[in-house]
């Protein structure tokens, strides 16, 4: 009997929290096989030596450990790689500062899957703890957490059009579409330097419905400060619309390759757009004028005005002047 499930576990400087992580993972109660394919990227702290300590006493476990000889400057690689590594018909996801709660996790999502074959993914509801693992209670953080905020079949429309995704990364089990070339997946790096959960999901919601149970089965670790590595501390230095605008200009045409976007994709493009145009007006410099600059020439020279005849300037100026007509500021 081959290998069931693989576990994608991920990590980098976790050394405060990863025995308790890769615990969660090593402590499931099964009745298949499953693997721990640990990415662990070039940690400086001793979050190696912890594992390896974790190997040895979990002798009758199935542990890989792929660790890189220099740190890959892109955890999204880290994730794809490890991902191809995978040998599992399942594969879940943790990251090495989160944690299962439940030692039936696996077992009852792969038991969810085998006995509804029309989803392709299932995940679960989840808690919010703080860097000291303690859970979250003030009602401003917790709104974060909001995004997951749904329950029953979730499909790609609900993806496009409901401003919610089915599950936190430590909640997601799907069937493992990796092992097929389907689709280009390198995008799943080439897109964001930290973000992948958005294109796994997108990667999946193509292919099937996701189901979300309302079972809290993880604790997801939300720490947000100056100094912290992780990315909701790493994002405050960022420019999160930016930020945005590419994602979801590069998701846009990796999909395009596959599908015809609709109308609301070609209207999310055209207010990608308009905010760069909004930027640019309030601060024309050359960084600014970069971001306009890319996202009309894709967003809409190649999608919303395609074969049409135009230029930045122009559909500039459209756009200013529809704003004016409509008496809102752009």
């Amino acid at each position: 009997m081959g290998i069931k499930l693989s576990v994608i576990f991920i990590t980098y400087n976790h050394e405060k929290y990863v025995e308790r992580a890769l615990r969660s993972v090593l402590d499931q109660e099964t009745d298949f096989e499953f693997e721990v394919v640990v990415g662990e990227d070039c940690s400086t702290d001793s979050t190696r030596d912890i594992i390896n300590r974790l190997k040895e006493e979990y002798s009758d476990r199935n542990i890989r450990l792929l660790y890189r000889e220099k740190n890959l400057k892109r955890p999204t690689l880290n994730v794809y790689e490890t991902t191809k590594a995978c040998r599992g018909e399942y594969l879940a996801y943790l990251e090495g500062d989160d944690y299962w709660t439940d030692k039936e996790k696996l077992k009852k999502q792969v038991d969810f899957l085998e006995k509804n074959r029309e989803y392709i993914a299932c995940t679960h509801s989840c808690v919010m703890i703080d860097e000291n693992s303690e859970i979250i209670k003030d009602p401003e953080i917790l709104k974060v957490g909001d995004l997951y905020d749904y329950s029953g079949r979730f499909t790609f429309e609900d993806y496009k059009y409901s401003g919610k995704w089915p599950g936190h990364y430590a909640t997601l089990l799907s069937r493992n579409i990796y092992k097929e070339e389907k689709y280009d997946y390198t995008i799943l790096y080439r897109a964001h330097d930290f973000v992948d959960d958005a294109l796994i999901l997108l990667f999946l919601l193509i292919q099937g419905d996701i189901y979300r149970m309302d079972e809290a089965m993880s604790a997801w670790r939300y720490v947000r400060k100056k100094g912290g590595q992780n990315w909701n501390s790493l994002a405050m230095n960022r420019d999160l619309i930016k930020d945005d605008c590419y994602l979801s200009q590069t998701m846009t045409r990796w999909l395009s390759q596959y599908m015809e976007i609709s109308d609301y994709g070609k209207n999310r493009a055209k207010s990608d757009f308009e905010m760069a145009l909004k930027m640019f007006l309030k601060a024309p410099n050359r960084e600014n004028k970069k971001f306009l600059t890319d996202m009309y020439e894709y967003n809409i020279k190649e999608l919303v005005c395609k074969d049409q005849k135009t230029s930045l300037f122009s559909y500039s100026l459209r756009c200013i002047f529809e704003r004016l007509k409509g008496k809102k500021r752009i």
